[in-house]
């Protein structure tokens, strides 16, 4: 079944203690599965979405922290460039997708078409509409040749994350993560989460499924996403043996 945001538990919390004696296992387990990709050739794309300010950064800086950087890359998608808007939407993530052996992470990705390019009109109804079905072909592609497809959506409250934008504020070393935009976006709140149940909706697939990240609680987010993560692709390892 796809997740719906209002399933998502966000009081649950994780104490630092307990993150941090599990947070020193994951991390080896990380470095030891990376060379197993590697002798494997299997090729990781792992996708994050959600609010602004619900712990993307944080979350993929801890996943790859201890990681060989020769062997993986993070994307930081931001508005497509004059030389991209001359191709279809979906050339941009074809271009940076990870060779067999390395993982790479998008810090958001093709799901801008459903999501702010819907909300801010960036692409017209018929456009995002088929998106769906584009996207879907397109994970499905990326599966059928071996890529192993992980997608996060960190959720938070709506008074969360005025909480941290406040704090981010106040920050001089988090003040660039701020523009009037996160602000808009705010404003429309509700229409985001509707686009957001949509895409759970209309993308949640067997091969490339989404998972509903509660992350009101930073630790806790963290170490969910690497537990799927591990947990992935310990399996897919386990099966090759």
């Amino acid at each position: 079944m796809h997740p719906r945001l209002r399933d998502a538990d966000l009081a649950k919390t994780l104490s630092k203690k307990a993150y941090e004696k599990r947070a020193k296992d994951n991390q080896m387990r990380l470095v030891k599965l990376q060379h197993d990709v590697i002798k494997r050739r299997l090729p990781v794309v792992v996708v994050f979405e959600g609010w602004d300010a619900a712990g993307k950064g944080g979350a993929i800086h801890r996943l790859t922290q201890n990681l060989d950087p020769r062997l993986y890359r993070v994307h930081a998608i931001s508005k497509p460039t004059p030389e991209e808007l001359a191709h279809h939407y979906l050339w941009r993530f074809w271009t940076r997708l990870p060779e067999r052996g390395k993982l790479v992470v998008f810090d958001r990705s093709w799901y801008g078409r459903v999501l702010v390019e819907r909300i801010e009109g960036f692409a017209q109804e018929p456009e995002w509409r088929r998106a769906y079905d584009e996207i879907n072909h397109f994970e499905k592609a990326l599966a059928d040749d071996g890529h192993v497809i992980l997608k996060f959506f960190m959720h938070i409250s709506k008074d969360e994350q005025k909480r941290r934008f406040v704090a981010r504020e106040k920050n001089p070393l988090k003040q660039w993560k701020m523009n009037a935009e996160d602000y808009r976006n705010r404003k429309r709140w509700d229409e985001y989460a509707v686009a957001i149940d949509d895409m759970f909706v209309k993308t949640h697939t067997r091969h490339a499924p989404w998972l509903l990240v509660p992350a009101n609680d930073k630790r806790l987010a963290r170490m969910i996403c690497q537990d799927r993560l591990i947990a992935t692709l310990e399996r897919l390892v386990k099966q090759g043996d």
